[in-house]
């Protein structure tokens, strides 16, 4: 396992979405010969975490070594979920928060934003935007528990430290063409 540096970190792993663009429960899809939400598992199971959730729906596929946190009401907006996975938490000093459906993000990646944790908000930054997956401080978990919408913690991340993360790695699949080009970019990987 790799080492958190000096600080008491959680991974959060957001998978309840309701996959209306896809079409079914997108994260049970086969990508590479297993469900697309193992993937993002996979690679954050490498990292030492104080604890690790998967805030989810029903038709969530098990994820070994997560604890499953049901989203209530399932459909919630994406804000919910984020608020559902900071409030399962115990004390630690941030969360990593991470998409169950951007799984080709890979560990050298959840390790460089760990490794860049001091304390402060840890971006992935492609071309220049900050997004998820990210890192959060604890001073942030009553923001991240007042977000409303469905638009997540972008507007938290304008300022936040930048670690670059290729563009095919982020792909987050949300239809049934976004599946294909993760299939395509994996074969590749």
């Amino acid at each position: 396992m790799m080492a958190i540096p000096a600080h008491k970190l959680a991974i959060v792993l957001l998978g309840a979405g309701q996959a209306s663009r896809f079409g079914g429960p997108k994260l049970a899809a086969d990508l590479g010969g297993q469900p697309v939400a193992l993937h993002c598992a996979a690679r954050l199971a490498g990292l030492a975490a104080a604890e690790r959730i998967i805030v989810c729906s029903s038709q969530t596929p098990d994820v070994p070594g997560f604890r499953r946190v049901l989203l209530s009401p399932e459909g919630a907006p994406l804000s919910r979920s984020i608020a559902t996975g900071i409030a399962a938490l115990g004390p630690v000093d941030g969360a990593l928060i991470a998409l169950a459906d951007m799984p080709l993000v890979t560990t050298d990646h959840f390790a460089a934003l760990l490794a860049a944790f001091e304390g402060q908000r840890v971006a992935s930054s492609v071309d220049g935007r900050r997004m998820a997956p990210a890192i959060f401080p604890a001073s942030d978990f009553g923001l991240l528990q007042s977000l409303e919408g469905d638009q997540g913690a972008g507007a938290l991340l304008k300022c936040a430290q930048a670690v670059t993360l290729a563009p095919a790695l982020a792909l987050d699949i949300d239809t049934p063409d976004d599946l294909d080009r993760a299939q395509h970019t994996l074969q590749g990987l």
